[in-house]
């Protein structure tokens, strides 16, 4: 069950969901590591390489994501049961959060190449500069990179807590559909 079906996601999409979403705790931990770094720390210069290159992955995976999404004839349909805000919110949390990523994404590569140099993923791929930003510019991208992270881990951790009471408090089969790539219709 590779492809998206009327009554839950595939494998596919179920792997991408967990994966970026894996990767964003991660890459919000070690952003807020990085800042507390001296220079004299050896991972001042490694941590953000990896922060760029981990980035530039949850960039790609989220374009791919919303690729497939647009791709599929068969999205999941919200269940039936559920009433039309409900339905109507998983709908605005789901856009808020691929254009928040999105937005994440482009602030931290324009601070990564306001200079001109590229941002490197993991040293394999270039992701050339396409423009250069002066000291103010840098430090707006930045505040819109630390301001949009945030407002993503409160977004995703308020879409956890709907998901579990989808699954503990309505007993619906919500949550499950992201868990199980299986046809259940």
């Amino acid at each position: 069950m590779i492809k998206d079906h009327s009554s839950g996601f595939g494998l596919l999409s179920i792997v991408l969901h967990w994966v970026s979403a894996l990767l964003i705790v991660v890459l919000f931990g070690l952003g807020l590591y990085m800042v507390s770094l001296s220079y004299y720390d050896p991972w001042y210069n490694r941590a953000p390489s990896l922060h760029v290159s981990l980035g530039l992955l949850v960039l790609l995976l989220t374009l791919i994501r919303i690729v497939w999404r647009l791709a599929q004839r068969r999205n999941p349909a919200p269940l039936p049961e559920h009433s039309r805000a409900v339905r109507l919110s998983s709908v605005v949390v789901q856009l808020s959060l691929y254009g928040l990523i999105l937005a994440v994404a482009v602030t931290g590569y324009l601070m990564t190449t306001a200079d001109g140099r590229s941002a490197s993923l993991f040293g394999l791929i270039q992701f050339p500069s396409v423009m250069r930003l002066d000291g103010a510019g840098v430090d707006l991208a930045g505040a819109l990179h630390y301001w949009l992270a945030w407002a993503i881990i409160v977004l995703a951790v308020l879409h956890s807590l709907a998901a579990l009471a989808h699954h503990f408090v309505l007993r619906d089969r919500t949550l499950i559909r992201m868990l199980d790539p299986r046809r259940r219709d």
